[in-house]
């Protein structure tokens, strides 16, 4: 199983707020800002020295180039504050903030709680929801929501008269009709901000899953092309270690000092241990497609069992024992090369994985249809960290280890159909397998 993404800085996955994308689309967002509102400014102080306007400021006129000056002001200090390192989170809500305190101006200035221009917060909450995620939207809607309705009430209350240089008419509404503009608004605000929300959050699922995928094809073509590699190599390395074998068994058998014959069992001892981790390599790289036929499990666990005491570590400071019920031969439906395989494997490095005087538990159980094998050592264990990569091929913890026993289990256990666990809190490591039990009536 791949490792899960890391959490973002929020509810939702995704790019971080301190990620290089996240500050590419801030400045990008904030340099537009800047030039709209840059732009809207030098239109109005355009107006202002040309005829008929030339040198007259009414107050509606000279409200909003305040407000122009102090969106592209704010634009400033917010691309400022994101390139000195300041958190952008903080920054961009705080933009977020001025702007809809912004397009309450705006709306005030051209018909007050009737004003078509109620949609400019929509456009906040659309930033928000792009950069922010939900968080940004939800507090884009719930600010504008509070400006719009604050602007009502003092509108109505006459705390806020209307624009000398505005028909006051457009601020003289009924109730009803003020009931009914402020229930439309708020309700607009609200689907926009839950639309925004619902495509961001697919945004960023279908973001992390591209993620994903592109880190699978990236380790897909690196294990393809160290399977390509280690195939070349394996065949390389196969000939001259048979031939070095071959000839320091002549050797020992002629040898007459027990030094001599000493260094002969480390020879070979060390040129077995290489055929293993060439044999290893070639069924990662070169898999052959499992040839089912029932395998009985106990007496192929017993025969491994045997072979693992008299090999390796386990012939002087490591026990390895099989705790298996008499009487039920737990066949499944396998191929039986290849499960020996698997099972060497597991038992293999559980011994390397123990200490001295260490003890390694082959335990094989049944429950109904279903026939497992755990197999237990009394190592340093797993960490968390570990366990995430423990069945991808080349990752060892080990500093002799190789990393491919377990990806090779991992990959015979997928062809077969079978599932590997590794349980968590327990001394040691402990890797289960579970096998379907075999049945005549459903062998095919």
């Amino acid at each position: 199983m791949p490792p899960g993404r890391p959490p973002g800085d929020g509810p939702q996955a995704g790019p971080t707020v301190a990620s290089p994308p996240f500050r590419r689309t801030f400045r990008w967002l904030t340099t537009f800002r800047f030039v709209l509102f840059g732009a809207a400014l030098s239109v109005v102080a355009f107006e202002l020295v040309s005829p008929p306007l030339q040198g007259t400021l009414s107050y509606s006129t000279s409200l909003a180039l305040g407000t122009f000056l102090v969106a592209v002001l704010t634009s400033a200090v917010a691309y400022l504050l994101l390139r000195t390192g300041t958190k952008a989170r903080s920054v961009l809500l705080g933009t977020l903030l001025i702007d809809q305190a912004l397009w309450t101006v705006m709306v005030y200035l051209s018909g007050g709680p009737a004003s078509g221009a109620t949609v400019l917060y929509g456009i906040s909450c659309i930033v928000g929801g792009i950069v922010l995620g939900v968080p940004g939207a939800m507090a884009s809607a719930l600010s504008g929501g509070v400006f719009y309705s604050l602007l009502t009430l003092l509108v109505q209350a006459k705390t806020l008269p209307a624009p000398p240089d505005q028909p006051s008419r457009s601020y003289a509404l009924h109730p009803d009709d003020i009931t009914f503009h402020v229930v439309i608004n708020l309700l607009a605000l609200l689907f926009v901000a839950l639309l925004v929300s619902n495509l961001s959050e697919r945004l960023q699922r279908t973001r992390g899953a591209l993620v994903d995928a592109e880190d699978r094809a990236h380790r897909a073509e690196r294990m393809a092309e160290l399977g390509r590699l280690s195939l070349g190599l394996a065949h390389e390395i196969r000939n001259p270690l048979s031939a070095i074998s071959g000839s320091v068994q002549m050797l020992r058998t002629t040898a007459v000092d027990d030094d001599d014959r000493q260094l002969c069992d480390i020879v070979l001892r060390e040129s077995k241990r290489l055929e293993e981790l060439v044999s290893d390599m070639l069924d990662l790289a070169r898999p052959r497609p499992p040839d089912f036929a029932p395998v009985a499990v106990r007496p192929l666990l017993q025969d491994l069992v045997q072979l693992a005491r008299v090999s390796g570590r386990a012939t002087s400071d490591v026990d390895v024992e099989l705790l298996a019920p008499e009487g039920d031969e737990f066949t499944v439906w396998a191929d039986g090369g290849q499960l020996r395989q698997l099972f060497w494997n597991l038992v293999r490095n559980a011994v390397q994985a123990s200490e001295a005087g260490g003890e390694v538990r082959v335990r094989l159980s049944g429950t109904g249809d279903q026939v497992s094998v755990a197999v237990e050592d009394d190592g340093s264990g797993i960490d968390s960290q570990a366990r995430l990569h423990i069945f991808d091929a080349y990752y060892t913890t080990r500093s002799h280890g190789t990393g491919i026993g377990l990806a090779v289990v991992k990959r015979i256990a997928d062809e077969h159909g079978f599932t590997v666990e590794v349980p968590t809190g327990q001394s040691g490591a402990t890797f289960v397998l579970r096998m379907p039990r075999y049945h005549k009536e459903n062998s095919g």
